[in-house]
C-alpha cells in the first residue's frame, strides 16, 4: 500500500513552518529517527524558501505545492513552483551559488537538500517554475504503509 497526501499554500515565508510540521506530522506514521525526521523537515524548509525568495521573489500572490508519498519505509517528497525558474539549474546546486547575494543568502539550500535525501532531482524552466523530487528511505519503518 501507499499512502500520499497533498497541500498547496501561499508563498509566504510564514508558511515554511507550515509546510516543515505538515510534512513531518504525515510521515511520523513511518516512525522515523529524530534524526531523519529533523533532515527531513530541513529539507522541506529549504526547497520551500528557495522557492519563495528566488522562484517567486517574495511576492506572495503565487502557490507552492508539496506531494508527499510513503511505500516500503521511503519517502518521496516533491516541492513545485510556478515561479520565475532556474536558468541554469548545475549552477544552482553549487555550494554557495545564490542570485540573491544581496539578501546574506548562503548559497547552501540545494548542498543540503543533497547531503540529507538519497536522491534531488531539479527540473526548472525560466518563465515556468521549478520542481524539486526528492526520496528518502528511512532506517526503520513501521508497516502502515508497505
Amino acid at each position: 500500500m501507499k499512502n500520499k497526501m497533498s497541500v498547496e499554500f501561499s508563498s509566504v515565508s510564514v508558511n515554511e513552518s507550515f509546510a516543515r510540521v505538515t510534512v513531518g506530522s504525515f510521515i511520523a506514521q513511518l516512525d522515523p529517527t529524530m534524526d531523519e525526521l529533523t533532515e527531513i523537515k530541513t529539507v522541506v524548509s529549504e526547497a520551500v524558501t528557495n522557492a519563495i525568495i528566488h522562484g517567486y521573489n517574495n511576492e506572495p500572490n503565487h502557490l507552492i505545492s508539496i506531494d508527499c508519498s510513503l511505500r516500503d519505509g521511503e519517502v518521496e517528497l516533491t516541492i513545485r513552483d510556478k515561479g520565475i525558474g532556474i536558468g541554469d539549474v548545475e549552477e544552482a546546486r553549487q555550494p554557495l551559488y545564490t542570485s540573491k547575494p544581496e539578501l546574506e543568502r548562503s548559497g547552501m539550500g540545494f548542498t543540503i537538500i543533497e547531503n540529507f535525501m538519497d536522491s534531488v532531482e531539479v527540473t526548472s524552466k525560466t518563465g515556468e517554475g521549478t520542481t524539486v523530487r526528492m526520496t528518502k528511505q528511512l532506517s526503520k519503518s513501521k508497516t502502515v504503509c508497505n
